[in-house]
Order: C-alpha cells, then sequence, then structure tokens
C-alpha cells in the first residue's frame, strides 16, 4: 500500500516537470534561433529532447525532489532542486567542452552554449514556479477550511529568529492562525523581512503595534528566553492587554513530545531563572544500570517516587514495585501506567516502611535488586509539631529499609534526601540527614552499593508553594508569603528524577550528589510572577500578605555545608559532595537514644539528642520551652506542648 502511494501520488508532478523540460528545451532553441529551425538544428533538438526529459528525471527522483510536497516548498527544497538541474546541465557542458569537434556525432553532441544556458534558466524558473503556484493554491483553500463560524487569529511572532522561522512555517499550514508580523528586540533586524514577514518593530513598541494591527495574540518565538525577557514581555501584553504564548522547549521538541507549533501558556517552569537539563539521550551506562533489573520504589505515590516509576519503566526493567502507605496515590499511579501500557511490569505494595516484617515479605516476594527510596514525611511546619513521627518515618524507617535491603542482597540503593539536611534548624531536615549518614554507614564493607541525592524545591509536587499559589489566586487571594527576603532553590520534577536515575548509576559507598541548581529564587518574585502568569496585576487584583517564618524555617536553604567539598562528574551539573566526617560510633549511640525517645513519644529528647549528634542542628524552638519535661517519658499521658488553634501553614 505504501509503495502505491508514493509512485501514483507522485506521477502527476513527473509528467508537469517533464513538459517544463520538455517546453525549456523548445523554448530555448526558439529563442537561440530567432525561431528558424531548419533541418540540422531540429534534428538536434528532436534528438536531445527525449534524452534531456530523462536525465533530467532521473537526476530528480535520485536527489529525492519527489519526495517532497509541493504544497510545502521551502527553501532547502529550492537548493535540492536547483542542483539537480546543475549536475545535468554540467554533463552538457562537459560534452560540449570535452568532445572533440570534427569527429563522430561532433554535430550532434556540441549542443550551442546559449542553448545550454537558457535551457536551464527556463527549467529552474519553471519547475520552481509550478512548486509556488501549488503552496499559493494550497494557502488559499486552507484559509477556506475554517469551521463555520471559527474567525482566524492575527498573531504576531515575538522572536524574528531560527526559531520564529519554524514556527511561521508550521503556522502557515493552518487555517485558523495568520502571522501579521514579527517583533524583534535586535535593532538590526527592524525594517527588514525574515521568511517573506515584516519584523515590524522592537519590544518597546508593542503595545502601539498591537493596537494599530488589531493583534489577537502575541507568541513568544524564542527557543531560549530569559526570565527577565519573558518577565517583561508577559508585562506588556497585560498592559494591552493581549493574550501571550510561548513555543515548547527544545527539550520537548527535541524528545518529539510536541511540534513547535503546539504553543501553550506560559508557565512558572519557564520563569526558573536557570537553564533547565537538556533531556539528552541517557548514556548506555545509566540504561544498562536499569535495564532488565526488579527495582523497588518506596513513595511511589508521592510527585518524585511517580515520576521516577514513569521514567525507569522506559528502560525496560523486569518488574517495577510501587511501595507505598496512601492507597489512594498507588491506587491512581497503577491506573495511568496500565492505561498507558496494559503490559507494562509493576506490583502494587502498600505497606509502612517502619515495618520490618512487612518489608522482608516484600523483599522475598519482589527480589529487587535496585532500590529508590523516596518515602519520607517533608512538611516542615508539621514535623515541629510531631518531631517524634518525624524521627519514626524519616530516620527509623531509613533505617529498616536499609538493613533489609543489605539482608536480601539488594545491589543498589538510592536514597532521596534535600538541601534542608544541610546546617539543618529542622526536624525534617535533621532526619534527613541522619538519614544521609546512615547510607554511608551501612555501605562500610557491605557489597550493596549506595548513593544519596540531594536537591531543592520541586515545583508542582504535593505540597510544595505552587500549587498553593495557585490555589490562592484562584480564589482571589491573598497569596501568603513568609518573608519578603526568603529564597529558595527550584527544580522541575523531571529533571529531579533525571538527577536521581543518573546519580544512582554512580552509587558506591554512600556518597551525596547535588544538582548545580544556579541561584534561588526569592519566593515574593515567584508570587509576582504567577499572578502575572494568571492575567492579573500584583497589588491591584491579587494581594501579597507577609505572614512571617514558619516554625523550622530558614531564609535561605543550602546544598552543601560549609565542611563539605564538591568535585564534578561525568554528568554534567551533576556534582559529588565530600562529606564531612563524623564520629561513627559517636552518632550511632545518638541514633539509639533518638529512637528510643521517638518509640517514647519524648520530643524534648528527640530535640537535644538531633543537637549533639554533630552535624549541625540548631533548632528556632526551645526545647524545654516547648516540650516541659514530663515525670517519666514512659508515662502515658498525652504530649503537654499546647497545640495551636489552628497549624500554621
Amino acid at each position: 500500500m505504501k509503495r502505491s502511494f508514493n509512485v501514483y501520488t507522485r506521477t502527476n508532478q513527473v509528467i508537469i516537470d517533464g513538459s517544463i523540460f520538455g517546453l525549456s528545451f523548445l523554448a530555448a532553441y526558439l529563442i537561440r534561433f530567432d525561431g528558424a529551425l531548419d533541418g540540422s538544428i531540429a534534428s538536434q533538438m528532436l534528438l536531445w529532447l527525449p534524452l534531456l526529459i530523462a536525465a533530467r528525471l532521473l537526476a530528480h527522483w535520485r536527489l529525492g525532489v519527489y519526495r517532497f510536497l509541493w504544497r510545502f516548498v521551502s527553501l532547502p527544497d529550492v537548493l535540492v532542486i536547483a542542483r539537480s538541474l546543475l549536475a545535468v546541465t554540467s554533463i552538457l557542458l562537459l560534452l560540449r567542452f570535452a568532445y572533440p569537434g570534427g569527429t563522430a556525432f561532433s554535430a550532434w553532441v556540441h549542443l550551442p552554449l546559449s542553448v545550454i544556458a537558457l535551457e536551464f534558466l527556463l527549467s529552474l524558473t519553471g519547475s520552481l514556479g509550478a512548486r509556488m503556484l501549488r503552496r499559493i493554491q494550497y494557502e488559499r483553500n486552507r484559509k477556506k477550511g475554517l469551521r463555520p463560524g471559527q474567525k482566524v487569529k492575527r498573531v504576531i511572532l515575538y522572536g524574528a529568529g531560527r526559531a520564529g522561522v519554524l514556527l511561521l512555517r508550521e503556522l502557515r499550514t493552518r487555517a485558523e492562525a495568520e502571522v501579521i508580523g514579527f517583533i524583534d528586540d535586535d535593532p538590526s533586524k527592524i525594517g527588514t523581512m525574515v521568511a517573506g514577514i515584516d519584523v515590524l518593530c522592537g519590544g518597546d513598541a508593542m503595545g502601539k503595534l498591537v493596537r494599530q494591527v488589531r493583534a489577537d495574540e502575541v507568541i513568544i518565538s524564542m527557543a531560549t528566553a530569559t526570565r527577565h525577557t519573558l518577565m517583561q514581555i508577559l508585562a506588556r501584553c497585560k498592559q494591552v492587554p493581549v493574550p501571550a504564548k510561548i513555543i515548547p522547549s527544545l527539550r520537548e521538541i527535541i524528545d518529539g513530545r510536541l511540534e513547535i507549533s503546539r504553543v501553550r501558556d506560559v508557565q512558572i517552569e519557564d520563569l526558573l531563572g536557570r537553564d533547565a537539563i537538556r533531556a539528552a539521550e541517557f548514556s548506555p551506562e545509566v540504561r544498562q544500570a536499569y535495564e532488565g533489573k526488579r527495582i523497588l520504589v518506596t513513595g511511589a505515590g508521592g510527585s518524585i517516587g511517580s515520576e521516577l516509576v514513569r521514567q525507569l519503566l522506559l528502560f525496560n526493567p523486569s518488574m517495577v514495585g510501587i511501595l507505598d502507605k496512601d492507597e489512594n496515590s498507588t491506587y491512581e499511579l497503577e491506573q495511568e501506567v496500565k492505561f498507558r501500557d496494559p503490559k507494562a511490569p509493576i506490583y502494587p505494595y502498600i505497606a509502612d516502611i517502619r515495618h520490618r516484617q512487612r518489608l522482608q515479605a516484600i523483599f522475598a516476594d519482589l527480589k529487587p535488586q535496585v532500590v529508590f527510596h523516596a518515602a519520607a514525611h517533608k512538611h516542615v511546619p508539621l514535623m515541629e509539631l510531631h518531631p517524634c513521627e518525624a524521627v519514626l518515618n524519616n530516620a527509623l524507617g531509613t533505617n529498616t529499609l536499609l538493613q533489609t535491603s543489605s539482608e536480601k542482597g539488594v545491589e543498589r540503593f538510592i536514597f532521596i534526601s534535600t538541601d534542608k539536611a544541610v546546617n539543618p534548624t529542622n526536624v525534617m531536615g535533621a532526619t534527613k540527614r541522619v538519614g544521609e549518614v546512615l547510607v554511608q554507614i551501612s555501605t562500610n564493607g557491605a557489597p550493596m552499593k549506595s548513593a544519596c541525592v540531594r536537591f531543592g524545591n520541586v515545583m508542582g509536587s504535593r505540597g510544595s508553594v505552587i500549587p498553593l499559589f495557585q490555589k490562592q489566586i484562584a480564589e482571589g487571594g491573598p497569596i501568603t508569603v513568609t518573608h519578603p527576603d526568603v529564597v529558595r532553590f527550584f527544580m522541575t520534577i523531571s529533571e529531579a528524577v533525571q538527577l536521581v536515575l543518573r546519580a544512582g548509576t554512580l552509587a558506591n559507598h554512600g556518597e551525596v550528589y547535588v544538582l548545580d541548581m544556579g541561584s534561588p529564587r526569592k519566593i515574593l518574585d515567584l508570587a509576582n510572577e504567577m499572578v502575572i502568569l494568571s492575567g492579573l496585576q500584583p497589588g491591584k487584583d491579587i494581594e501579597i500578605s507577609i505572614t512571617g517564618l514558619r516554625p523550622g524555617e530558614k531564609l535561605r536553604e543550602e546544598l552543601t555545608c560549609a565542611s563539605e567539598h564538591i568535585r564534578s562528574t561525568k554528568f554534567e551539573k551533576l556534582s559529588l559532595v565530600i562529606p564531612e566526617i563524623l564520629d561513627q560510633e559517636a552518632f550511632l549511640r545518638g541514633f539509639s537514644l533518638l529512637a528510643k525517645a521517638a518509640q517514647q513519644n519524648d520530643p524534648e529528647t528527640i530535640y537535644e539528642t538531633l543537637s549533639k549528634m554533630g552535624f549541625g542542628f540548631r533548632s528556632q524552638i526551645q526545647p524545654r520551652e516547648a516540650f516541659p519535661r514530663r515525670s517519666s517519658v514512659n508515662s502515658s499521658r498525652p504530649l503537654s506542648r499546647p497545640m495551636p488553634a489552628t497549624l500554621p501553614q
């Protein structure tokens, strides 16, 4: 079926081209000899006519000219057609000068130079003209193809570079969009034409231009626009006002997930303020680490865990166990994966990582070779209210999982940590730091390879600031920001998982890996930008309220301690942290006290013990004030710490 399509749909093109070549050859002779073709000249022309047509059609076929669609003819097509015609013309010239005169057939072989030149020019003009007429016809028919009542959208492209030209070419194939012109901030481009479209003005005059040409939409056609540029364009569009769209990221286009013409609203991820990780192909080493393996992901129902499962399935593992104590999120992930691929090798487990016997049963069933540990309590203010739960889950649960993994012969263990583990001022960060040290200790003399991956806030994850701001904007505000100077590192969920997968291949003796996340972002700036993205004005349509730092929060997070050193790895933007050396015996004694205090519901001892374990924990809460000492840690009386009327945000 495919063969017949390729043959018969190109027949018309071959017939038209053959006719053009024949008429061009005839016209060249008529022009050269003023229409007076005597016997020998006419004989020469008639002899060469079928040969020339056949040669030109053969050259077109060999160079792939007949694979091009005439309605989409463009500059690359023109160059190929010209090269094909020039190849045959070169042969004619070679015969004209190289074939010796006065020999047999020389009178037939030696075509007049003027005929050769005229035939080439006429054939080129005719070939391109036929294709351009087809494109013009297609463009007119396309405009007629609108649905009843559908309006042609008048569009301005902001950015007259390569991405803008590619987008223009795509939009020209769509009936619903008409490109009015380009805007570009490069003064040398203003007043010029790019791909047949005028570059009308710079960004400063955008408002006047949009009103003048009655544009319906501005599309940001820049592949690598900076955060400052995007915010500037959005602010100008808001003043007009006119909707603003943006082309997909280079990553989405290269991956083949989206075409450049699939424009979308500007998203908060576009305003990270740093270059996103390129979605390059995973190296063979990364693929080999997970292909055909039995893998267990804890906390699989969460943002990081679920994305880990999605990306791991791309490596064709033999089985992926998705473990979480939240049955709803586990069920939703299972259904999502099975919907896309009913044969996906996943198996759900509902379990709590603190229960050793339950873990042992799961390991006996799945027999995992690789474990990604993403399960954790991560909400800082809640863990300040419930430090015992933070220790039981984040520290003791990690220890139980590590011991079970080592006992059951796991080959590779990857622990998901956080920037809050660096110089922690809250229980959540401190317990994640305890987890990092436990991973390092567990690999001493053990065959299991392990690593920790430390990164900042994940945009769009459950409980992160982005969904909170989106909800507050939807409800009309106010947006609550804890402090005007608070800053955080940000990355996308997909970037975080790429980091984790690459770092997992480097796992050996509990190393800590971090991402070069660029400069941290001010949360107040992020709130203002999200209001603008929503088409509203900060302070006018949506108020921003400063509520004060929450328990355990810092103004600025860090990715490394002052005593830690950074070393580059073979993966771009992935660095190895050389950790400070802790007294292992003292740490384990502290961990034993920590476990006992958590099991006995003694938060005061937890704070005191964490501050003495040697990794820089400095609580913002005074334990003796917040947790008055009870007469006995074994007392069954409820916690004497007064609970607030409402939980802090």
